[in-house]
């Protein structure tokens, strides 16, 4: 982050920190408070290692695809350059370093974040919440305890490198084993910049994204905030949720992977509500991306109103069986043009025959092919998905 903003500062750019802070709240601030742009350092949800630069405009959205690919040609533009010619040092620092940062502008964000809801019904429950080692460490206890709710916190000593280090919402698993054990009310895992977030119910059960898309949906509809009465989710979401919605007379779009497809066709289609299964919950009429925090006090406040524990509250939505396989792949040939995938793909949707779905991608974030398989029955499930990873691992395994 210094290194960063001393290449700001040197090109005459006036850079502020807000430390350590979610990347929702850096989507907001960029907003709110008249910045230019927001810049998170972050690797999501995947380990340290990963780090990487998040970028958000004036507006508080992610950069278009376009903008990213114009400053990644300049960037190695000048890459370029540099190695022909001898590069210029680095100007000294100007900026303040990135830590501890302005708590006025965190406070900023989390005085929003608890001006967002109503938790008089809440403040009864007993929660579990795993911050991932990751930025909701600084920002989700205060904001908890701000808002009178009881909670136990795991996975709050941010070293730099356990962040995600089996925790948070890539292992709900963890919190759903605590819940258990604890008799709480309610488990809550985010993932390590806090855009996302998985639930357990209080019988230790995990809870995705999809059933949060429900839950949500349904009371929004209720409440008439639900815009044309649509919801977006992903591909990746289980075809029991667009039954469980069109059974409440809410229609569901899909949109590929990843939260900024999510949110252009949330705004082509003029939805208030959007998300994936993963727990990226988009509730653009308060927010322009992803919020985990938003998307944890937002179903704390519908099981306070409602006075019933998640699990009942989505009991109906009734799930294909479905399972999603990584292959680690040497390249990104396109999957469809290696004839021994695309055969073993085409056999999967011949056999399932409208009664179960395959999507087959790449990640974009690591070298990975992502397999999921729905179908009425495990066994299809299982035999279908075996296929397809053995011929991708056949084909372009690493």
């Amino acid at each position: 982050a210094d290194t960063l903003a001393r290449g700001l500062a040197g090109q005459g750019v006036e850079v502020e920190s807000a430390g350590v802070l979610t990347t929702p709240g850096v989507a907001y601030l960029a907003r709110q408070q008249g910045f230019r742009a927001g810049i998170v350092i972050s690797a999501s949800h995947n380990p340290w290692t990963d780090n990487g630069i998040k970028v958000f405009g004036h507006d508080g959205y992610k950069l278009p695809d376009e903008v990213e690919l114009e400053i990644e040609g300049e960037i190695f533009s000048r890459l370029a350059s540099a190695q022909r010619a001898d590069a210029e040092p680095l100007s000294p620092l100007k900026a303040r370093p990135s830590l501890p940062g302005d708590p006025a502008l965190k406070r900023a964000y989390e005085d929003w974040l608890c001006g967002m809801v109503e938790l008089e019904g809440a403040r009864k429950l007993t929660l579990v919440v795993d911050c991932a080692n990751g930025a909701a460490s600084a920002v989700a206890p205060e904001v908890f305890s701000r808002c009178g709710l009881l909670a136990q916190y795991r996975e709050v000593a941010p070293d730099g490198k356990n962040i995600n280090d089996h925790c948070g919402a890539l292992h709900p698993e963890v919190v759903a084993k605590a819940v258990r054990e604890r008799g709480a009310d309610l488990g809550i895992s985010f993932d390590g910049d806090a855009d996302r977030v998985l639930f357990a119910d209080h019988q230790g059960k995990v809870v995705n994204g999809d059933a949060i898309l429900l839950l949500a949906a349904r009371t929004m509809k209720a409440q008439g905030a639900l815009k044309n009465h649509t919801v977006v989710a992903t591909t990746m979401s289980n075809m029991g949720l667009e039954a469980a919605l069109k059974r409440s007379g809410i229609r569901m779009l899909r949109a590929p992977v990843g939260d900024k497809y999510v949110l252009e066709e949330m705004q082509k289609s003029g939805a208030s509500l959007g998300g994936e299964q993963s727990g990226h919950i988009l509730f653009l009429d308060h927010a322009t991306t992803g919020d985990g925090l938003l998307t944890a006090l937002r179903v704390l406040e519908i099981l306070g109103r409602a006075g019933k524990p998640l699990a009942e509250l989505v009991a109906d939505l009734k799930v294909f069986p479905q399972t999603i396989q990584n292959v680690r792949v040497r390249e990104k040939r396109p999957l469809l043009e290696v004839e021994a995938i695309r055969r073993a793909i085409e056999e999967a949707e011949r056999q399932l025959d409208g009664n179960g779905r395959v999507v087959v991608r790449y990640s974009g974030t690591e070298p990975l092919a992502r397999v999921m398989v729905e179908a009425e029955s495990e066994a299809a499930m299982r035999q279908h998905a075996h296929a397809i990873v053995e011929a991708i691992r056949a084909e372009l395994g690493a």
